[in-house]
């Protein structure tokens, strides 16, 4: 017999979905209301607890919503406050905001049938033990104004303005221009490619993963899937590493047999790259945690570094290296793209605080090179007080240092990418003609 399906069949399908849902709610819930780090909470999530029962596909289901989720939450509040008639209490309410948050994103963007999305959210919020089971019926009514209202009014939106907090994009538009701040927010509303780092034969690997060749040494995947299943990840013939994030080490120059430290190396990166240009490279970082996971990339690359847990700060001085890679703790404004949480879990007040330690970690930095050695700072912000400031006011305080400028002969293919000054700063933007655009980075090489 065929024809219009049962209720309870309809009902049973829905419920399969379920779990995946209430996996992307609770993590945006960390993310949103905890102020826990993304990366951090979808880690725990696929080790233990929310996502460990759940299929390969119902997890990549559930990252893709909440990532989605966090790059259109400046699209979809302003819909929540249009359609509310009061503004929820959310430390009452259990994980009520991030369940309409799901649901409207399914709808809008994902293009989910809209009675699975209401049904769905629906039964998160109604089985929430923090609270919020009796509005079910409001998150109802709102989602199904959301479906008939929502899609005209964010036709109209300007996504790439609403895509960040405002002093952020203000900041953008004052360094940056208009245009450039446009294009920088445009960039990370899509999911970033991924980009690999290979030791040797880049155009053979090209050819092996259906890669396209990007920057200097990286390759940029087709598709994307667990980097586990794909050739060469177990002989350890390539790490995962953004282009941008490539460019700092190539910097120094031909390192073989030189001495390297890599400073608050991990995840490790930069050290691997250093290891594998033929580098004494040590590499310190503060986290036993992320130190632990440097190590056991290493392992699998086949490289070798010695690995030192320890504050940078506190590092003795007496035996300073040839070179120095300083990739200093930041806001991280360019890797929005990676990690769409940073604009809803990072302000003003954070930046002032990081450029403090930035200044000291620099400071540092420089007497741990020998005289007449490099160093190369860098970070993975769009911010100039955390790049172009931070380097002229270690210029004017020590004479001694001289700016190498980066120059065509530095062979990183990017010139739009090197700054008046010599300096190196790319965009979300940049990479002309190869679709995915890459990380922000600032970076400057310096010889003590």
């Amino acid at each position: 017999m065929t024809g219009t399906p049962s209720r309870a069949r309809t009902r049973q399908a829905h419920q399969v979905g379920l779990p995946a849902r209430r996996a992307a709610i609770e993590i945006l819930y960390r993310v949103l209301s905890e102020g826990r780090p993304l990366d951090t909470t979808l880690a725990d999530s696929a080790e233990s607890g929310l996502m460990t029962g759940l299929t390969q596909k119902d997890r990549a289901f559930a990252r893709n919503l909440v990532s989605t989720t966090l790059r259109r939450k400046g699209q979809i509040d302003p819909l929540i406050m249009q359609f509310s008639d009061k503004p929820l209490d959310r430390k009452r309410t259990g994980s009520v905001y991030e369940a309409i948050l799901t649901g409207a994103t399914q709808i809008l963007f994902l293009r989910v049938p809209t009675h699975a999305a209401i049904d769905l959210a629906v039964r998160a919020v109604t089985t929430d033990r923090r609270g919020g089971r009796k509005l079910g019926g409001f998150v109802n009514a709102l989602l199904r104004r959301v479906s008939r209202e929502g899609p005209d009014l964010v036709a109209a939106q300007d996504a790439s303005r609403l895509s960040v907090p405002g002093w952020l994009y203000e900041s953008w538009t004052k360094f940056y221009g208009g245009p450039g701040a446009k294009a920088i927010a445009e960039a990370q509303l899509t999911e970033p490619p991924l980009d690999l780092t290979v030791i040797s034969n880049r155009g053979d690997w090209a050819k092996r993963l259906d890669a396209v060749p990007v920057g200097p040494v990286s390759l940029r995947l087709s598709e994307g899937g667990r980097i586990e299943n794909l050739e060469g990840y177990a002989e350890g013939a390539w790490w995962v590493q953004d282009v941008a994030a490539t460019l700092p080490a190539l910097l120094l120059g031909d390192l073989t047999g030189k001495t390297v430290f890599d400073l608050c190396a991990a995840p490790g990166g930069k050290t691997a790259q250093l290891a594998a240009s033929g580098a004494k490279v040590t590499a310190v970082d503060a986290s036993a945690t992320r130190l632990e996971r440097l190590k056991q990339n290493l392992e699998r690359l086949k490289l070798n570094a010695t690995c030192i847990q320890a504050d940078v700060l506190e590092m003795p001085e007496t035996e300073p290296a040839d070179a120095v890679l300083l990739d200093a703790p930041c806001s991280a404004t360019g890797t929005i793209r990676r990690h769409p949480d940073i604009p809803h879990v990072k302000n003003k007040g954070d930046l002032k605080s990081l450029v403090g330690l930035q200044a000291k970690l620099l400071h540092k930095a420089v007497r741990l090179v020998k005289p007449g050695g490099l160093l190369v700072y860098c970070t993975c912000s769009l911010q100039p007080e955390e790049g172009e400031r931070q380097v002229a006011k270690l210029l004017a305080q020590d004479r001694s240092l001289e700016r190498l400028p980066v120059t065509a002969d530095d062979r990183l293919g990017l010139p739009d990418a090197i700054t008046a000054d010599g300096d190196l700063r790319t965009l979300p933007s940049h990479i002309p003609g190869v679709p995915g655009g890459m990380d922000g980075f600032f970076a400057c090489r310096i010889k003590r």
